[in-house]
């Protein structure tokens, strides 16, 4: 089991930059692959990035690749997802997941194991 708990999210003007946190505790934080996605009302959940156990590999979707920076630290148990040139069309709620799996990018909802309880992020025009 592992449970995953987001921070960070929070009220920024378009243009903008927050950093998103998700601390993870429970069993090896290493063995996991780490993505983030977001929910918009009245929209499903889709995913926005992705990173491997070990931080070499990383994904992003089209429309925060340039924008977005996911990254992890092992030794704090620790994903980031570095929001910068924020958008009114990033204002949804982001969720952490962990999915006990190696080697393969994971992009779909189904695909992770775990998830935190999420972090509202709002952009203003």
């Amino acid at each position: 089991q592992v449970q995953l708990v987001e921070s960070g999210g929070g009220l920024v003007q378009a243009g903008g930059s927050l950093r998103l946190s998700c601390v993870a505790s429970g069993r090896t934080f290493s063995r996991y692959a780490m993505g983030w996605f977001r929910q918009a009302p009245g929209k499903e959940r889709e995913f926005v990035a992705h990173i491997s156990w070990s931080g070499g590999t990383t994904y992003y979707a089209d429309s925060v690749k340039g924008r977005f920076t996911i990254s992890r630290d092992n030794a704090k148990n620790t994903v980031y997802l570095q929001m910068n040139s924020l958008k009114p069309e990033d204002t949804a709620v982001y969720y952490c997941a962990a999915a006990d799996t190696r080697g393969v990018v994971r992009v779909r909802t189904y695909e992770y194991d775990y998830w935190g309880q999420g972090t509202q992020v709002t952009v203003s025009s």
